[in-house]
């Protein structure tokens, strides 16, 4: 190859760039008829099935998508993936499970209550129940949140750690985000309601180890 084909293409080469943000609400949803059980600001997220009379957990997360990479000059930006990384730190049920990130399909708010267990605790105004995506006026039009049914992600949970979650249903969603912000209600993250004694909890964004809260990576792609 001559010198100049090679600087030409040297010129060409695709620059990647991988923003990562961490999420700005999370809530769980507890199933509860009277939707008087929340936690907007607890360290989890909770997912699954417990023993209790209502037994359902639900996890609600939104991330506000990162600014396109800076550039010198005006350049085609493309999102080629996503990947949502969660911590699961559950020390027990460590059964293997399936867990799905679903796409909300309407607004939710984030409250002040905060639940350290899986019981939840009394719903303070704004945050979404099982009910209410916000309490203690505005509803869900399903109980139990409004989402895609086809998950955008599934990822098989066992024990503690860290997990991340891809695939081309995230980055679908990210891009129709990135084109029309209005739509991005984040996702619900669904886990196996079916058995008992399957809830795990997810680090939340006020989690006390920065290092754990959930965040979102998405790579760019930028062509000169």
């Amino acid at each position: 190859m001559i010198p100049g084909a090679a600087l030409i293409l040297c010129a060409l080469a695709a620059v990647s760039t991988t923003a990562t943000v961490e999420a700005d609400r999370d809530a769980t949803l507890f199933e509860e008829s009277g939707g008087g059980l929340a936690s907007g600001a607890g360290t989890a997220i909770f997912a699954g099935r417990t023993n209790s009379v209502d037994p359902v957990r639900r996890g609600l997360i939104h991330f506000t998508l990162p600014s396109r990479p800076p550039t010198k000059r005006p350049t085609p930006v493309a999102i080629d993936g996503v990947a949502v990384v969660l911590t699961n730190t559950t020390q027990s049920n460590v059964s293997p499970r399936e867990y799905r990130l679903h796409r909300v399909l309407a607004d939710w708010g984030e409250g002040t209550s905060s639940s350290s267990g899986g019981s939840g605790a009394a719903s303070t105004a704004g945050d979404a129940t099982w009910i209410h995506a916000f309490y203690p006026d505005v509803y869900w039009m399903h109980n139990g949140a409004q989402f895609e049914g086809e998950p955008s992600a599934r990822l098989v949970v066992e024990g503690p750690g860290v997990y991340r979650f891809e695939g081309d249903g995230l980055l679908l969603d990210v891009k129709r985000w990135a084109q029309d912000p209005s739509t991005n209600f984040g996702w619900i993250l669904i886990g196996d309601e079916t058995q008992p004694q399957t809830a795990r909890a997810f680090a939340s964004r006020e989690h006390p180890n920065a290092t754990f809260r959930p965040v979102l990576e998405v790579h760019y792609r930028t062509v000169p």
